[in-house]
C-alpha cells in the first residue's frame, strides 16, 4: 500500500510524468492525467495513445516522477502497468474521469477569476480515444536534498 504522505502528494497533482522504454532501450517520458490512487495502484489516463502506449505493450515497466516543492524531495515510483480499455474497471474509471474533468475545469475557472489569469481553454479538451494505465506500485524512491536516497518496497 502507498503510504499516506506519498498518496497525498500524488493526489495533489493533475498530471504526473511517466517514463517508459521500448525493447531497443529507447526512453520516452510524457505527462499523463492523474485519475486516482487506490491502495497500491495509481490510475492514469493516456489520451494520446502514442509512444507510451506502444512502449507499455512491449515492456510494461514504468517509472513515475514528481517533486515536492515544499520539502524539496523528489519521488520516483516504479512498477508494472496494466492497460485497462474495457470491462467493469474501465466503466468505473470513465465515471471517475468525468468527475475529475469537471472538477479540474471548475478549478481552472475559479483560479482564473481569483488571480485574473486568462487561460486559453478552461475546459479539458479530452480525446474520446484513450486508455487507463493501471500502475501497480512496487517501490517508491525518495530523493532528498543533499543526494540521499530512501527506497520503500510497496
Amino acid at each position: 500500500m502507498i503510504n499516506k504522505t506519498v498518496k497525498t502528494l500524488i493526489e495533489s497533482r493533475e498530471f504526473i510524468s511517466v517514463a517508459s522504454c521500448d525493447l531497443e532501450s529507447r526512453p520516452n517520458a510524457a505527462p499523463k492525467f492523474l485519475l486516482k490512487v487506490e491502495a497500491s495502484h495509481i490510475y492514469l489516463v493516456d489520451y494520446v495513445i502514442g509512444k507510451t502506449f506502444r512502449n507499455i505493450k512491449v515492456n510494461p515497466r514504468v517509472s513515475l516522477s514528481f517533486f515536492d516543492n515544499t520539502t524539496l524531495v523528489g519521488y520516483q515510483i516504479n512498477g508494472a502497468v496494466e492497460i485497462v480499455d474495457h470491462g467493469p474497471e474501465f466503466e468505473s474509471a470513465l465515471e471517475d474521469l468525468a468527475r475529475k474533468e469537471i472538477d479540474l475545469s471548475a478549478t481552472r475557472i475559479i483560479d482564473g477569476v481569483i488571480k485574473g489569469k486568462v487561460h486559453r481553454a478552461y475546459e479539458i479538451a479530452a480525446s474520446k480515444q484513450f486508455v487507463i494505465l493501471k500502475v501497480k506500485v512496487e517501490d517508491i524512491v525518495q530523493m532528498h536534498p543533499g543526494g540521499t536516497l530512501q527506497r520503500e518496497k510497496v
